[in-house]
């Protein structure tokens, strides 16, 4: 292993991962490849920083641009695949890609909410149109009556609650508005004709 002229402690280690990802969430590419070539000069673990922008492709690029998780974890790959040096040019096309991908952070959002309730609240059971009735013995119990099958309507949806009554009213997702992020009806999807 080649010695390395850049090096850090810990507590910069932290700080520049910091800096590598809040400059990819605030848009800055330069700033971006800056830090990831501060990171590759200290030695940093390729697999660390490809982790991190998987990461990133879902809390900060999210919905606004869902091909940025299909290049991050394109990179990724690439990390245990091609290995460095060349790699560090997957990472970086993955760092462009990111930095320049319009940003939100919806899916974090939404996660956090439906999370806080069932953690608050008392375990919901699966209402008895969505229950396993796969097995013997299910229809006797009453699984899955009353389900629709999506599939089977000409549209492709069908409106019937998939949640307990207890989340029924509760709205987790809520649409950024930047890039594909856009809210929709239920049953409109984007893309349909």
């Amino acid at each position: 292993m080649a010695l390395r002229a850049l090096r850090y402690g810990d507590d910069e280690h932290y700080d520049v991962l910091s800096a590598f990802i809040k400059s990819i969430r605030g848009s800055d590419a330069d700033a971006g490849l800056y830090w990831l070539a501060h990171m590759l000069e200290a030695g940093e673990d390729p697999r660390l920083i490809a982790r991190r922008l998987v990461i990133l492709a879902s809390e900060d690029v999210g919905l606004a641009d869902p091909q940025g998780l299909l290049v991050a974890d394109a990179a990724a790959h690439a990390v245990e695949y091609v290995g460095l040096p060349e790699a560090r040019l997957n990472l970086a096309q993955a760092v462009l890609y990111l930095a320049r991908a319009p940003k939100s952070n919806s899916v974090l959002t939404a996660l956090d909410a439906a999370t806080r309730d069932i953690r608050d609240g008392a375990p919901a059971r699966v209402p008895p149109h969505l229950r396993d009735a796969s097995y013997p013995g299910a229809a006797r119990l009453g699984h899955g009556d009353g389900y629709q099958y999506p599939h089977a309507d000409p549209t492709g949806w069908v409106d019937q609650a998939y949640r307990p009554a207890e989340a029924a009213d509760h709205r987790y997702y809520r649409a950024s508005g930047h890039g594909d992020d856009v809210d929709v009806e239920p049953g409109d999807r984007v893309g349909r004709p």
